[in-house]
């Protein structure tokens, strides 16, 4: 994506992608059509957009629990994503994983780990495969804030910043730990400020808007294919929805929610292409068509594909 002329619009494209999706996993899950539960990403469409825009396909992705936007913004084909929300065989990782553990290695994602802050530490185990490989690949972990106070956060980056590491550590910070306020977990005001300790750059960006994370994204992913080690990014960002479908976010304020709505970063870019001449009204509606047709075709795909046999249980165990 990073190679387009016209960078903005291809990530305007995947963040309606991801947006679109997950409102349609809502909207299939109240009809009761998608088992389990789910972590919507709406909100947070700019930070797995403007990092994965930089990454190749044989670099390294680790999500956590809430992985929808970050598979798609990495390649996982949204078809694929939606028939393993459907639990059918034809799911991305053949309806094993659901919803929390979606991923596809032939785009370079592993498996999403459901347990907070369980990625952390394996994304230095993956750069330090890259290397020993002798490669040029990159890994990238995302989590969140609530993840920076497992222990697994601190074994993690010491390890990725003594070694030097290709790994940049991703934090989407949305003030909230599931209902736990952010200055209640931390007596710190940004994450990042960690970084130091570890020796490592920490960099505090706007999680809202994607320019902004595609150029520190950009310069941590540069830094770590060089060979010059990790970086720890954090994005201030809001689910705009739930931290699960079961979440009445009676924590928040209806104050809070309306003032980060108007800090969207879709509506946000596509205001900006505007501005720049990149798009117009008529160019933006043209996308809107072709990801809702996208949507369409990954849920009648879904729908379609036939459920996983008895004997599929016993298939890829190793």
């Amino acid at each position: 994506m990073s190679n387009s002329k016209t960078p903005l619009l291809d990530m305007y494209r995947t963040m309606l992608t991801i947006r679109r999706f997950e409102e349609r996993c809502n909207y299939l899950f109240m009809q009761g059509r998608i088992p389990s539960t789910l972590h919507l990403y709406i909100g947070q469409e700019a930070v797995a957009t403007g990092v994965c825009a930089h990454l190749r396909p044989d670099d390294y992705l680790l999500s956590t629990h809430r992985p929808h936007g970050h598979a798609i913004a990495k390649g996982v084909a949204p078809r694929a994503i939606m028939a393993e929300l459907f639990a059918k065989s034809t799911g991305c990782c053949k309806a094993k994983g659901g919803s929390m553990h979606v991923g596809d290695v032939n785009v370079g994602m592993f498996p999403a780990i459901a347990i907070v802050g369980a990625n952390i530490p394996i994304a230095a185990g993956v750069g330090l495969a890259a290397r020993r490989l002798g490669t040029d690949r990159v890994a990238v972990c995302f989590f969140g804030d609530g993840a920076a106070n497992e222990g697994a956060f601190h074994e993690g980056l010491n390890m990725a910043a003594i070694w030097d590491l290709p790994v940049v550590y991703v934090c989407e910070n949305n003030l909230y730990a599931a209902s736990t306020p952010f200055p209640l977990a931390f007596k710190i005001e940004n994450v990042a400020d960690r970084a130091a300790a570890y020796g490592m750059p920490g960099v505090v960006v706007d999680g809202n808007d994607v320019e902004a994370v595609y150029q520190v994204a950009g310069e941590a992913i540069d830094r770590a294919r060089q060979g010059e080690g990790p970086t720890l990014i954090e994005c201030k960002t809001y689910r705009l929805c739930g931290h699960s479908r079961s979440d009445p976010r009676t924590y928040r304020s209806q104050e809070e929610e309306t003032a980060w709505a108007a800090k969207d970063p879709i509506p946000r870019l596509a205001e900006r292409l505007k501005e720049k001449g990149l798009a117009t009204d008529e160019t933006l509606t043209a996308i809107e068509q072709e990801v809702t047709a996208l949507i369409d075709e990954a849920v009648a795909f879904a729908e379609e594909s036939p459920p996983p046999e008895p004997t599929d249980a016993l298939k890829h165990v190793f």
